[in-house]
């Protein structure tokens, strides 16, 4: 029997360290040969980049398809970012969880709100910098950008952060190892809520009982 899959949101400022503790936890995942995750894979009307393949890093998609998307309330969660849109599909997220696979929705506070909305048994997880001078260090780091962008940056990563308390869990990301093994904690300690443990062991449960 196939126990449904748990869904999580895990929202932080540029340079927090995000995706790189997402994809630590999916491959440890894949080591440990444990229960399936993956990251949800976004719809978007921007035009693919160089070396993007549908369906992997996102799910290509026409404005006017999106729209009608929207109209018929197929989206999770959707936005509106320098004039493309990016949504979360509610049918594939669903089909996934009924799979047994645990979720990841790589998404802003905004998104995370309009989640909650349709599903508010979501696990919301913050993933904050230990520092504004260690995430302004990480941006600066990257040597990508200018200190105009920088400054845009950290802008945002403030309005980002001052949301935190409408998180689950906020995982401080200063120590990696420590960061990631918290995130670990929180994803097996939903697997082990009641509700999924009678979903699990139903007959074994139902046994002790009578």
């Amino acid at each position: 029997m196939s126990v449904t899959g748990n869904l999580f949101i895990l929202s932080a400022p540029s340079g927090a360290g995000k995706s790189s503790l997402i994809k630590a936890l999916l491959e440890k995942s894949h080591d440990d040969n444990t229960r399936a995750m993956q990251v949800s894979v976004s719809h978007t009307t921007r035009d693919p980049r160089p070396g993007e393949q549908n369906g992997e890093h996102y799910h290509f998609v026409s404005v006017d398809e999106f729209k009608s998307q929207i109209s018929q309330g197929a989206f999770y969660e959707y936005a509106e970012v320098f004039g493309n849109y990016y949504g979360t599909s509610e049918a594939a997220i669903d089909a996934q969880l009924a799979q047994g696979i645990d979720v990841f929705l790589d998404i802003d506070w905004q998104g995370a709100q309009q989640v909650r909305i349709k599903k508010p048994e979501v696990t919301t997880i913050f993933i904050s910098p230990p520092s504004k001078q260690e995430l302004e260090n990480r941006l600066r780091g990257r040597g990508q950008d200018s200190d105009e962008v920088i400054a845009s940056r950290m802008a945002e990563a403030q309005a980002e952060c001052s949301h935190f308390n409408e998180f689950d869990y906020i995982i401080i990301n200063d120590d990696f190892s420590q960061a990631l093994a918290d995130l670990k904690t929180i994803v097996y300690n939903q697997r082990l809520t009641c509700n999924q443990q009678i979903e699990k062991h139903e007959q074994l449960l139902s046994e002790l009982i009578k």
